[in-house]
């Protein structure tokens, strides 16, 4: 295994390094680094050859059944089965997305439309007076969530069609408290969404923790005939940097990005119990793939790609995540010999846990601007909503711009300016 991962670090090493293609030779002195992997990642050579394998040998419709649709059918049950290892789930519990926003979004209308269905259905039972007389479906979130998340909910408050609370993170460490997310559940609650490690900070939020909390609480709500609260997490920013296990997190909804651990721009979103203990409603109607949930004749060869990539996380998640954090940590020893930047490294040693690949939040804290609070807070250059500030009309600031790009390098944290 540990060669395996060295062989695996070597090449994406060499595809980080030498962005120019091939048959160009980089200038003797402007070796290029690429820093934006929490933005996206280059494709593992292994996904590659997955990939083109499929392309010239799984050219058949999946849903054929002669032979080359067979040949493309158990590509695409593999790569289920390895995504479902990757994440500690059930291969029955996958589907396959276009990406991440797709698979946020599914979580989000599917929640909604099963409340409206639900208590539409119940409307005339229900006391005129009771807690959910009148009351619209209401989601938690957090104010560090990805667009993907945000936008959304935004839309459907405004159009009235939700209510949504967006729970501050803690000044201190950038984490959301249990207990803020515990105290903004409302009778109508029936999904709390927050991602599993930030895209900008690295912290890791207390997810296992949430989930128990919910758990129990949900046992008093049934017994009053509440609906039954969901916890989703998107780990799109967590899956490669470090060990992701449904039943230890203890999640309902898992959303799954694969250009994010070396694998193609295609996704995935694991539901427990499929259509049995977690309610799923199609936001696609057509030729019935993926059981219904989400039609459309299968990307054979970015499925084949994305199974390979999580084939390879499962086989080297703990080498992967010891070479990052032993790069990071020597860099962040390194920097704390310099005494522009040394305060910002003393308080990050005793911060939340975060993923390997990332820094600590303690830098909003320093001249650079604090984090606005509420969901219309700036979003960084990976695209979450993030903890740099904007300028007016929207556009990042330039201090904003120049941070965000530290701030996404998987080993390159943030230096002041004027260093």
């Amino acid at each position: 295994m540990e060669a395996a991962a060295a062989a695996g670090r070597e090449a994406r090493g060499r595809a980080a390094s030498h962005p120019c293609g091939p048959g160009e030779k980089s200038p003797p002195d402007s070796r290029k680094v690429y820093m934006d992997y929490n933005a996206t990642t280059p494709l593992e050579p292994e996904v590659i050859q997955a990939m083109t394998e499929a392309m010239r040998e799984a050219w058949g419709n999946p849903s054929s059944p002669y032979p080359a649709g067979r040949k493309a059918k158990d590509i695409i049950d593999t790569a289920r089965e390895n995504i479902a290892k990757m994440i500690g789930g059930k291969p029955q519990d996958i589907i396959f997305t276009s990406g991440g926003t797709e698979s946020n979004n599914l979580v989000i209308h599917s929640v909604v439309k099963h409340f409206h269905l639900t208590h539409a259905s119940e409307g005339t039972r229900a006391e005129p007076s009771g807690p959910l007389a009148g009351a619209v479906p209401h989601l938690i979130t957090c104010t560090v969530e990805h667009d993907s998340i945000r936008l959304p909910l935004e839309h459907l408050l405004e159009e009235q069609v939700a209510a949504v609370t967006f729970v501050p993170v803690s000044k201190v460490n950038g984490q959301v408290e249990v207990e803020d997310i515990l105290a903004a559940v409302r009778p109508a609650t029936c999904l709390v969404t927050i991602m599993l490690a930030n895209n900008e900070t690295g912290v890791i939020m207390p997810i296992s923790e949430i989930s128990q909390r919910i758990k129990a609480l949900n046992q008093k709500r049934a017994a009053s005939g509440l609906p039954v609260i969901l916890l989703h997490t998107d780990a799109a920013q967590a899956l490669g940097k470090q060990r992701v296990d449904v039943e230890d997190l203890g999640v309902d909804l898992l959303t799954i990005v694969g250009h994010k651990f070396y694998g193609p721009r295609i996704g995935a979103l694991y539901i427990r119990g499929l259509g049995e203990l977690t309610p799923l409603y199609p936001m696609l109607f057509g030729g019935g793939q993926e059981r219904n949930f989400r039609p459309g004749t299968e990307n054979t060869p970015m499925i084949a790609g994305l199974g390979k990539a999580a084939e390879l996380v499962t086989k080297n998640c703990e080498a992967y995540e010891a070479h990052m954090r032993d790069v990071r940590d020597y860099l962040e020893e390194r920097l704390e010999a310099v005494p522009s930047a040394a305060e910002l490294w003393h308080p990050l040693r005793r911060g939340p846990e975060r993923t390997p690949a990332q820094r600590g939040p303690q830098h909003h804290q320093g001249r650079r601007g604090r984090r606005r609070a509420g969901p219309e807070a700036g979003r960084g250059a990976a695209g979450g909503p993030g903890l740099a500030p904007r300028a007016p009309h929207g556009r990042p600031s330039e201090g904003c711009a120049r941070m965000a790009l530290f701030l996404s390098c998987p080993s390159l944290s943030f230096v002041p300016a004027s260093a």
